[in-house]
């Protein structure tokens, strides 16, 4: 895997922050960089509230809970554009969404998977968990237990959506769902691979090393305040 050219990256980390609030954020950035609105790619990091979503491919047929059972549980389902099937996103997953303008950054779809996948296996190994991929479907896997999932769109050669890395989460919704529609296997997580806690914060520096070694950039801080000012000005 050969780097692109060294540039910059801006990037946020968002905190906790609901689904559809980061969803919208990421549709006003997409439109804002596909217009030249923005001039810099930017990465987001974030942990969502507990939630469902479902990709283009579906997913309710999945479920393996009534929907009854999530609407006492609270959990909402969320139908959105990226690729892939069904997943959870909850406290203690590090979420990254990558808004790169493709054909500027040299990169095609699935140049962009395959290192979302490597900047994944070297934060794992990090914490010296093996993670790998998986024939049977994009994303890290431990063995025949996935650890993290890969689920992007892209839209007027600007990506969004991408990566859930289950750093340090409670691991029981996954058992609610056929993980990304597959039968018959497992979900884990770094801590307990590692079988020691993982901070997020630690992981997301180490997720924030590994974009920029995968990548070939460098990642500039930027606050959730001044993006947001970029990502809804006209």
């Amino acid at each position: 895997m050969t780097p692109a050219a060294p540039h910059t990256w801006h990037f946020v980390d968002l905190g906790r922050m609901p689904y559809p609030d980061a969803w919208e954020l990421q549709r006003r950035l997409v439109e804002a960089r596909s217009q030249g609105r923005i001039d810099t790619d930017v990465i987001l990091f974030v942990e969502h509230p507990p939630v469902f979503t479902l990709g283009r491919r579906g997913g309710r047929e999945n479920l393996l809970v009534s929907e009854e059972m999530l609407r006492q549980s609270g959990i909402p389902i969320v139908q959105v554009e990226r690729g892939g099937n069904i997943t959870y996103h909850g406290p203690g997953q590090l979420v990254v969404y990558p808004i790169v303008h493709l054909p500027g950054a040299g990169l095609g779809v699935v140049d962009l998977v395959d290192r979302l996948e490597e900047v994944m296996i070297r934060t794992c190994a990090a914490w010296g968990v093996a993670a790998g991929r998986n024939a049977l479907n994009r994303g890290a896997w431990v063995g025949m237990k996935k650890i993290g999932s890969i689920g992007i769109a892209v839209r007027r050669g600007v990506s969004f959506h991408g990566l859930a890395l289950n750093v340090n989460l409670d691991l029981a919704p996954f058992c609610w769902i056929q993980p990304c529609g597959l039968e018959g296997v497992g979900v884990t997580s770094m801590a307990r691979e590692a079988g020691r806690p993982v901070a997020m914060e630690e992981a997301l520096a180490a997720a924030g090393r590994s974009i920029e070694a995968v990548f070939g950039t460098r990642l500039e801080p930027q606050t959730a305040e001044e993006l947001t000012k970029k990502a809804y000005s006209v």
